[in-house]
């Protein structure tokens, strides 16, 4: 009897992994790096892939940026991807291949690989006011066996800077270097008065 309980027990663990493996076969957000954690939380044993953002580093408030997500290399076979943005006021729209998933972007299914390489294309919509944007993302590249040994993800982000970028807060008066250059401006003033008493006091004399 507890030799059957045993098998159970085994049977039952490895349905919950196959369960949890095939859960994010379609896609699956907060991996991206963005909070510091990537699909490799969960996939291990694999090969580590090399991964890239490609795009535009520079947009016009409003205007839509066009990108893509490479994974080379690793198992290769199949792989995922989780995308974000660490501003509210940008958009992420998905391309072939991919979902929206809340505020991020993810694979809708394992896509294939071309030889060593798989390409994700979104597209960025940039707020309407100048800010300093960073893109996440995580790709994971695996063996195509619907479990997550032999899979192995590696993360990247990318810099974009939407119209002036991020302004600079102006400190507040008498702040920073003004209070210096006008107590240095001060000091040939207090030169002058000593003088002037110097010779006041000659002409008494």
């Amino acid at each position: 009897m507890r030799h059957l309980f045993r098998i159970a027990g085994v049977f039952a663990v490895s349905s919950l992994w196959s369960i949890a493996a095939f859960a994010t076969s379609t896609g699956i957000t907060g991996q991206s790096g963005k909070d510091g954690v990537t699909c490799s939380t969960c996939h291990k044993g694999g090969a580590v892939p090399t991964v890239v953002l490609e795009g535009p580093t520079t947009l016009e408030p409003g205007a839509t940026g066009q990108y893509t997500f490479i994974i080379r290399g690793g198992a290769a076979k199949t792989g995922g991807v989780d995308i974000a943005v660490d501003s509210a006021a940008a958009n992420l729209q998905a391309g072939t291949g991919m979902k929206k998933l809340g505020a991020e972007l993810a694979h809708s299914a394992p896509q294939a690989f071309t030889g060593d390489e798989l390409r994700f294309n979104f597209s960025l919509v940039a707020p309407s006011s100048d800010v300093t944007l960073t893109l996440f993302g995580a790709g994971n590249s695996s063996n195509a066996d619907q479990n997550s040994d032999g899979d192995r993800a590696a993360a990247t982000k990318l810099t974009v800077t939407v119209g002036k970028g991020t302004p600079v807060v102006d400190p507040l008066p008498g702040e920073g270097d003004s209070g210096g250059c006008a107590a240095a401006g001060s000091a040939p003033m207090w030169g002058l008065a000593l003088a002037g008493l110097a010779l006041l006091r000659r002409r008494r004399n």
